[in-house]
């Protein structure tokens, strides 16, 4: 069999880095993690090649090579699968599709040969025993349970061409358990958290370093403290002991819940074994809509100096924040912009409300009539995907003020200052200066210290850099790049002009 693995293109998104991208040279933050895993449970003497879309384009030769073309997709992507899809038909080639927007919006794709839904470590060995027995093939496979994740393989790393990515990616455990309203992660992967062996962990580390990968590596759980006994007690420690073997090639990031602040010992733990960042829901300093959603782990503490805590612990702190819970007021905006600035918080996702399919909130915005349209899977889009309780006018105003108020430059620049100040992150080795990073440092001169128009608080707060953290040279420098990307994003050029 040849089989080509589709990766449908993002669209400009909050966490694409599209622009922060072009600085250094490359063409996509992470690559499809999913397909490479499912490339590694084919049979070995299947030839397989990868399409990313995000790095590369699709040429009719590759469509001609193929017996089949496996599709994985966000939601956030199906125009792009809608364009490939035609593709594949042109050519006659049978497409088989999975992943998230495939397993819960399959009914809305006639066109598709087939189907492999839920999690692969169960679905697929269904797909490739009828082929091998020559059973007639269905349409549908799927599966109401959860995957045994020691079923799952390491991923086809060597089907990438890494020069094209910021950074590698690797899966811990699936599910989260916790039950927020509007995340659909848990009707997806379930509330009991399923977790690799250590040895397994281990295992992707090294097919990555054989690869002389260097740099950032991406840990993709939804929430990678969801079984704190296990990570504690086993795979840390042997993160470790990996990471101080081969003289510390990579650094991490994750996505966590905000109780990482309540455990020093872990965080310290993190902190040697290489992880530089995290993302956290913070969602919003209202409790009244923290307890309407649900969103527990949140409640009852101060989020702001929990915030601080991992901060000081030599963790960057991503936060995604949201306006349009039924409780919000019109104080809720102040309130949001006052605490992101405070927190130091330099990557702050705010979005809209929405509700994804099978979720609790969608369940209730079905009940009382208020669904609109289909979400589109992008936070920073500005729309919804039901009639919210303030007036629609109202929300999206001071959504727009959020955005303005805190990554016009002059706020942007402040905030950053406040997180360097509050920031102790390891330091091993020296940074080296590369021929990427004089390239991107001198970009960024041009394009961010001479054609932008908001260059003298991006001189002022280079200077505030180099008298007082020094140290801090280079990270000052790609928080500047990321500062010119959400601006980007949310067109904010537009949104300044209004207000």
């Amino acid at each position: 069999m040849n089989i080509l693995m589709i990766y449908p293109k993002y669209p400009d998104t909050y966490w694409g880095f599209k622009h922060a991208l072009k600085f250094i040279s490359k063409k996509a933050a992470v690559p499809p993690l999913g397909l490479i895993t499912v490339s590694a449970m084919l049979p070995d003497n299947w030839q397989k090649k990868l399409i990313d879309l995000n790095v590369e384009e699709l040429k009719n030769e590759d469509l001609k090579w193929a017996d089949y073309a496996f599709i994985s997709s966000m939601y956030v992507q199906k125009d792009s699968v809608a364009n490939n899809l035609g593709r594949c038909k042109t050519h006659s080639v049978k497409v088989v599709d999975g992943g998230p927007l495939f397993t819960q919006d399959y009914k809305d794709y006639p066109e598709i040969d087939h189907f492999v839904l839920n999690e692969a470590e169960i679905t697929l060995p269904l797909f490739l025993s009828d082929i091998e027995k020559d059973y007639p093939l269905k349409r549908i496979y799927r599966t109401d349970k959860y995957a045994d994740l020691s079923a799952s393989p390491v991923p086809d790393y060597h089907l990438l061409n890494l020069n094209a990515y910021a950074s590698m990616n690797l899966q811990v455990s699936r599910g989260c358990p916790f039950s927020c309203d509007f995340c659909e992660i848990t009707a997806l992967l379930g509330r009991k958290v399923r977790i690799k062996s250590t040895e397994q962990v281990i295992n992707e580390l090294e097919a990555l370093h054989r690869l002389n990968w260097r740099g950032t590596v991406a840990v993709v759980d939804d929430n990678f403290i969801g079984n704190k006994k296990i990570i504690k007690n086993d795979l840390l420690p042997s993160m470790i002991e990996w990471m101080t073997k081969h003289r510390h090639p990579f650094n991490f990031s994750a996505q966590t819940s905000i109780n990482l602040a309540d455990d020093a010992s872990m965080l310290m733990q993190m902190r040697e074994a290489g992880f530089t960042s995290t993302f956290i829901g913070i969602e919003t300093p209202e409790e009244a809509s923290l307890k309407s959603c649900h969103k527990a782990q949140n409640e009852n503490r101060d989020l702001l100096e929990n915030v601080k805590t991992i901060q000081k612990a030599g963790l960057q702190v991503s936060g995604g924040f949201i306006v349009g819970f039924d409780s919000d007021t019109e104080s809720v905006f102040e309130r949001q912009i006052d605490f992101i600035q405070k927190s130091g918080i330099v990557s702050a996702m705010v979005g809209l409300l929405n509700a994804p399919k099978n979720t609790k909130l969608y369940r209730l915005m079905e009940q009382e009539n208020r669904l609109t349209v289909d979400a589109t899977g992008s936070n920073t889009d500005f729309t919804m995907n039901f009639i919210p309780k303030m007036d629609n006018g109202k929300l999206l105003k001071g959504y727009r003020h959020i955005i303005s108020s805190i990554y016009r430059e002059k706020p942007y620049y402040s905030r950053v200052r406040e997180f360097l100040l509050n920031y102790e992150p390891v330091r091993r080795g020296k940074s080296k200066m590369n021929l990427m990073r004089i390239k991107a440092f001198l970009k960024l001169i041009i394009v961010l210290g001479l054609l932008n128009k908001g260059r003298l608080e991006y001189w002022k707060f280079i200077l505030w850099t180099v008298i007082n953290k020094p140290k801090f040279f280079i990270d000052a420098q790609t928080f500047a790049v990321y500062g010119y990307h959400f601006r980007t994003v949310y067109g904010l050029r537009q949104v300044t002009e209004k207000h």
